[in-house]
This record gives C-alpha cells, structure tokens and sequence, in this order.
C-alpha cells in the first residue's frame, strides 16, 4: 500500500463543511488497509480456486464491508433492495459511477460480476485482486471485443450470475451524468434478466454532494485513497429503483436504445441532476 504514502498537503484543498481526520486516525486506517489487503490475498489465491460459488460470493460481500468500515464509509440503501446472493440470479445492476468504492459498495449488498475497463488489471494489487475476483475486463474502443462482452455476459446471466454495469464508461464527480452506453445491456434483454437501475450519490452533512470522494478526472488512485481518508466519516446512498423484467418488454416493442435511454431518465431523475 505503498501509493498511500503521498503527502496530504499535495491534495486539493477540502471545502469548510467537510470533517477532516487527524494524521493518527490516517496512519491507522492505512496499516488496517495493508492488513485486510494482504486477507484479500490468501483468499483469492489459496481459497478462491477450491472454493464454491457461494463461498466466493460470500466472501467478497465480507471483505468488501469490511473494507468500507475500515475507511469508515457509511453505506445507506434506499428504494427497492436486491434478494440475497443466495438466492438472487440473471441480475444486472446498472448505475451511475464516480469512485473505485462504488463497486465496494455494491458488493457489500450483493456480490456480483463487474465489467471494468482492461486497464485496471496493471493497478498494483488491486488489480491482482480483480482479475481473481468476479471482474470481466473490457477494451474500450474495440467493435469485434465488446461484441464478445456481450456474448460473455448474456452467457454468464443465462447461467444465473448476477453482473453490475456502469454504463457511463467512466467516472464522474457525482454532479453530472454522462450519456449511457447501451451496448451491454443488450445481454440483459437476450438473457431476459431482471434489470436493477441504482443512483449512486455521496452526499455531506448539508445535502451537497461530496465531491472530493470522487476518483475521476485527472485524480490518481493515490490522491483518491488520500481524499477518502481525510474524511472522518464519508457516506454514500445507492438508491435502489423498481426492477425492470426484460422479459415483459418484447411485448411492449422496447429497443435496446430505448430501453437505455430510459434506465438513465431514471438515474438522472432520482438524483435531481
């Protein structure tokens, strides 16, 4: 965990209303973090390949919460909460994205298969950790590859597995919403799943939205973990809306373009932007 070591005065100044933690409580969240990370090892690499589905699945939804109570993350779900992960099947969460503790939190509620960019494989680490977890890699800006995503993953939901897309395909810092890429989410029709749209929102004490969670823009994984642990007690909501039956929609003549311009109208409303 040697990128948590940049020094804080490096990092953009906070704004007044947010809480900020002294340099202790940093130093300890940063030792626990290495010590849950080097768990999150043994378990990928000795447990993980012996282990069954829902062993698998149950262990990255603890490791996951425990994670975000080491940083002291509170995590608030709203609206219509997912089944279990023992029970759940052919489900595709899609919502907005603004940090690498998005997908932490989710997982927390209900493990699931995520759809990143390939090039998080080369993170130190974290990288290592995903490529053993549930993570499908995809090469942005490849026609014949994400034909492939799409056969990976209405194959993988057909199956049962449950998937998270971001269909931004980037990050945001939580005041806007980018156009929705549609093209995934043609697996969720073809597979019939059930569709779970989430508005993520990382609000302050006031009701503005905290910013400064945010990995996006020109900000480094180093300055993203620095910023998160200058704050005492970081809090993000995941609004959970009606499920949407894929099933149901052949009869209503609803086109995957439709039916992604709709997902994000519901995103876009539930968090006022």
């Amino acid at each position: 965990m040697r990128a948590c070591a940049v020094p804080t005065d490096t990092l953009p100044l906070f704004e007044k209303n947010t809480i900020r933690t002294n340099k202790a409580t940093r130093y300890f969240r940063i030792s626990r973090v290495a010590t849950h990370t080097l768990i999150g090892l043994f378990v990928v690499t000795l447990i993980f390949p012996v282990g069954t589905k829902y062993l698998k699945l149950g262990l990255i939804k603890w490791w996951c919460k425990h994670l975000l109570s080491i940083f002291n993350v509170s995590v608030i779900t709203l609206g219509n909460s997912p089944p279990s992960y023992k029970t759940a099947c052919n489900n595709m969460i899609i919502a907005n994205h603004i940090s690498w503790v998005d997908i932490h939190a989710i997982n927390s509620i209900l493990p699931l298969t995520f759809l990143a960019k390939s090039d998080i494989k080369s993170w130190p680490v974290f990288g290592y950790l995903a490529s053993k977890g549930n993570v499908l890699f995809i090469e942005r800006g490849k026609r014949h590859h994400a034909t492939r995503i799409v056969d990976i993953t209405t194959r993988n939901l057909k199956v049962g597995d449950n998937l998270c897309l971001f269909p931004e395909g980037t990050t945001t810092d939580g005041t806007v919403i980018m156009p929705f890429k549609g093209s995934v989410i043609q697996s969720a029709i073809d597979a019939q799943s059930t569709i779970w749209p989430v508005a993520i929102r990382y609000p302050r004490a006031d009701g503005s939205i905290n910013t400064e969670v945010a990995y996006a823009g020109d900000t480094t994984m180093a300055q993203s973990i620095q910023q998160l642990l200058l704050q005492k007690n970081p809090v993000i909501e995941l609004h959970f809306m009606s499920p949407i039956f894929t099933a149901e929609l052949a009869d209503q003549d609803k086109n995957r373009r439709d039916l992604t311009l709709h997902i994000q109208s519901l995103i876009t409303k539930k968090l006022a932007l």
